[in-house]
């Protein structure tokens, strides 16, 4: 059933930093009236990248995660610079985060993060023809590179350290695609 979207009769903006929220007054096609709230991210978009050592072998990284205050393992991910296609930002924060490059680099597809409040999107980036290659980035720490075998992801999906959700669906992504594609 294809659905009318609702009419947007006023938007009202707040500025949230890192965000900017909007209060949007909506009329649906029942004559229902609403307010919504959405939050836009400021830049140009977000990467994750699955970066490949091996075709069994994904590498992970371990950073400190302030939202909940400990060390998470997940895969490389980074902001989208101004100027820059998703794959390469994928390629840089590669070079950052995890000390490699990457000769192949496929943009697979986007994902959402909370799509009924947020309007943040990540590009899920397949790495692969790996090379060592460091550049400078942001963290204030290094992050410890984990390496890690699709075979086991039944074993990763269940520890603790290792929750965020965009890693989770981008490694089943990916597997799923290499299966299909090779």
């Amino acid at each position: 059933m294809t659905r009318k979207l609702p009419i947007i009769h006023r938007i009202v903006e707040t500025d949230a930093a890192p965000y900017r929220v909007e209060e949007l007054d909506l009329e649906f096609s029942n004559g229902e009236r609403r307010r919504f709230q959405r939050m836009h991210g400021r830049g140009h978009g977000a990467v994750i990248v699955v970066p490949m050592l091996d075709a069994d072998t994904v590498l992970l990284v371990r950073e400190y995660a302030a939202g909940v205050h400990r060390h998470e393992l997940g895969l490389v991910k980074g902001r989208i610079d101004a100027g820059e296609s998703p794959v390469e930002a994928g390629d840089r924060e590669l070079k950052e985060e995890a000390g490699y490059g990457a000769r192949s680099l496929l943009n697979l597809r986007e994902l959402t993060l909370a799509p009924s409040y947020m309007s943040h999107s990540a590009h899920v980036i397949l790495a692969r023809d790996l090379y060592e290659e460091r550049l400078p980035g942001d963290e204030p720490e290094p992050l410890e590179v984990v390496p890690w075998r699709m075979d086991a992801l039944h074993e990763l999906i269940l520890r603790e350290d290792f929750s965020e959700g965009r890693s989770l669906a981008a490694l089943f992504i990916v597997r799923e695609w290499l299966r299909i594609h090779g």
